[in-house]
């Protein structure tokens, strides 16, 4: 292993990128954060004082263009996304993207094809591929440990918006509402569909319902409650390509601390289940069971497994950057196989597309090259 060093630059210095994105960059050793970005240059230059990095930049694309940033985080607005991500494969810079990379799985392809045709790596921000429990969960199906396998269910279970009158983030100031809109299947759901791809291989087809348990609550920017039929709730079920059946939950309104992701896996051979949940100063927790022992047993997440400096008391969100951290900074710096991708991004938008689809015109959805 080389000791050279990534030149990173990261775009957008709020909540998120302090809590998780620029940890997981000051804890790695072959990281030189060699810049900050943000139009707000007072919350760059705390970012910048508090996590090391040697330059701060409020336009992006004079960043991008920094030739010492080999790799550019864009940790911004969701909108933003797509045309950040696009400038930075323009330049011949690897980028990390927040999820989604676009609200529309089109626009995803197209930017995965051109990275690929310019030979830069990406990576999108699906935080939960790098729970420890996930990765040891898909090590076992990789090895045959679990056999077969038969299900994979997985279901995101919190109640950050079961009050009414706790803001909800996701909805805009006047978007229409003459009928459902989706959101936790959107928001949350993409994380789900991207696990249980990983782990069972590529959907073939969705069927699905969604509802709006709470008819009125508050919304960001606007006064009093509003009568909004924002989809709470969805349940899909999956036929993969490979035969295995797929259950998937997601919810704003379920009782469950966030982020509150549960995998089920059941094989010919052995089951598990991983609970990426806090609770109790506990970041997650992994069980396994096989056919002639069915009773669930605690397997022990140790240090081997966790990023250098973690423990299972490390908040969440740091806990799994500083892994997401090290996988892609090792991908580009050892030319190791990638995973993750823009194109994974795609195709998670592209089976949402397809669950939203499955609820409205009441049936099966099949999809594209599965």
């Amino acid at each position: 292993m080389s000791k050279r060093r990534l030149g990173v630059g990261l775009i957008g210095t709020h909540t998120w990128a302090e809590k998780a994105h620029l940890p997981g960059y000051a804890a790695h050793e072959r990281v030189d954060l060699v810049a900050v970005c943000d139009i707000d240059k007072s919350r760059a230059d705390a970012m910048a004082a508090k996590f090391g990095a040697k330059k701060v930049y409020t336009d992006p694309e004079a960043m991008i263009a920094d030739p010492d940033v080999e790799m550019v985080d864009v940790c911004t607005p969701t909108h933003t996304h797509l045309p950040l991500s696009l400038a930075a494969i323009a330049a011949d810079r690897h980028v990390l993207s927040e999820k989604p990379l676009h609200t529309l799985a089109g626009p995803a392809f197209d930017a995965a094809a051109k990275a690929d045709a310019k030979g830069v790596r990406t990576k999108l921000g699906f935080t939960f591929r790098y729970s420890p429990a996930i990765r040891q969960i898909k090590a076992w199906i990789d090895d045959g440990t679990l056999g077969e396998i038969y299900h994979i269910h997985g279901f995101e279970q919190n109640s950050q918006w079961l009050n009414p009158q706790e803001p909800l983030r996701q909805i805009a100031p006047g978007m229409p509402r003459d009928k459902l809109i989706p959101s936790s299947i959107v928001g949350y759901g993409s994380h789900l569909i991207d696990l249980m791809r990983w782990l069972g291989g590529e959907f073939g087809s969705v069927a699905s319902t969604m509802k709006n348990f709470i008819p009125a609550r508050i919304v960001r920017g606007e006064e009093g409650l509003q009568k909004i039929p924002v989809e709470d709730g969805t349940v899909a079920l999956v036929e993969y390509a490979n035969g295995t059946q797929g259950l998937l939950q997601t919810s704003y309104i379920a009782v469950g601390n966030y982020p509150g992701v549960e995998l089920r896996v059941y094989g010919s051979k052995g089951a598990a289940i991983a609970r990426l949940i806090s609770e109790f100063g506990t970041a997650e927790t992994l069980k396994f069971a096989t056919a002639d022992a069915v009773e669930f047993k605690t397997v022990p997440i140790t240090e081997k497994v966790l990023p250098p400096g973690t423990t299972l008391n490390t908040p969440w969100p740091e806990l799994y950057y500083r892994n997401l951290v090290r996988f892609f900074v090792d991908e580009i710096l050892e030319d190791r196989p990638q995973e993750c991708t823009f194109f994974d991004g795609a195709k998670s938008q592209e089976i949402v597309d397809a669950i939203i689809k499955a609820h409205f015109e009441r049936r099966w959805v099949d999809l594209a090259g599965a």
